[in-house]
């Protein structure tokens, strides 16, 4: 294979949701809101987090982590797709395309497996309360989030680099409003045999390992749930994991529509759509799940905004 440096392509196409010029206006607005909203939610949750000493432990702590983790996600694709509707220019170059691959790439797994930590923080103290503190350590869990981005970087990294190898005929357009890696790989006019087997190797790896534990912790702690005789204990026990197991219900539903919609008719179009869900929608909505019914959250950024606490 060619390395992708030699080749004369300078960069491509991204289409985006429509080439309407009249929904434009009306798509520009509706991503800067989410954008804004995901930003300010996520950043709000992390100054709760940071400035109240209540909220110094292992689940909140791991919350702090995926607030930014989302940041960043959204604002790895968002920024550039906002600036493509505003000049109506669908042009990004080949630099930012594989720039744009890494760290959609990075950030993608990266919530992935902090969503997986966060469940494996709730088996313990579900399952083994009275051995949370011992087992939980404030180094231990600063190394599962090293972990967690030390594995996503380089998943990440060896993506990028074998699309680098990759050798791109002429100027390609992407029926997307983001560099996403399955499309980009396809355009390629070289083999692509290595990147498919990665691509493959790192779904079932990658995402269906952490599935495969998140779905572990929860049987054992709906289990254990189910062995608490009185039903305020179990209602208590439950609801310290509802809001993360409705965030993951969430990332990885918008996730399967993603990849039951590339295998429909006009699967170009249909998927870009069903990304906005996971891109966009998912990030923003967590701020709202893990604050609207967890009383700690909605006393610390009350302390925030200056509101009396009862």
């Amino acid at each position: 294979m060619e390395p992708g440096n030699d080749t004369q392509i300078s960069g491509f196409l991204l289409l985006g949701l429509s080439e309407d010029p009249e929904l434009q206006p009306l798509l520009f607005g509706l991503f800067l809101s989410m954008y804004l909203i995901t930003v300010c939610g996520n950043l709000l949750i992390i100054l709760a987090v940071s400035s109240d000493s209540h909220l110094h432990t292992p689940m909140y702590f791991f919350l702090a982590n995926l607030s930014f983790a989302d940041i960043c996600f959204t604002s790895t694709t968002i920024p550039k797709t906002l600036w493509n509707i505003q000049t109506q220019c669908k042009v990004i170059t080949y630099e930012g395309c594989i720039t744009q691959i890494y760290f959609f790439l990075f950030f993608t797994g990266l919530d992935d497996f902090l969503l997986t930590v966060m469940a494996y923080d709730r088996f313990v103290a579900i399952c083994h309360p009275l051995h949370y503190t011992v087992i939980m350590k404030p180094t231990y869990c600063r190394l599962l989030v090293l972990v967690s981005w030390m594995i996503s970087a380089l998943n990440s990294l060896l993506q990028g680099l074998m699309v680098l190898w990759l050798s791109f005929c002429r100027e390609e357009q992407i029926s997307h409003f983001f560099c996403e890696i399955n499309q980009v790989v396809q355009l390629a006019c070289s083999n692509t045999l290595l990147n498919d087997m990665m691509m493959y190797f790192a779904t079932v790896l990658l995402a269906g390992g952490p599935l495969a534990g998140i779905i572990y912790s929860y049987s054992k702690i709906v289990s254990s749930i189910l062995h608490i005789s009185s039903a305020q204990g179990k209602y208590k026990a439950f609801s310290t994991c509802a809001s993360h197991l409705s965030v993951v219900s969430l990332f990885y539903c918008t996730i399967l529509v993603v990849y039951l919609s590339s295998a429909a008719p006009q699967s170009s179009h249909a998927s870009a759509v069903a990304s906005v869900m996971y891109t966009v929608v998912t990030p923003m909505l967590n701020p709202f799940i893990y604050s609207l019914r967890n009383r700690d959250i909605k006393r610390a950024l009350k302390r925030i905004v200056g509101v009396p606490v009862t």
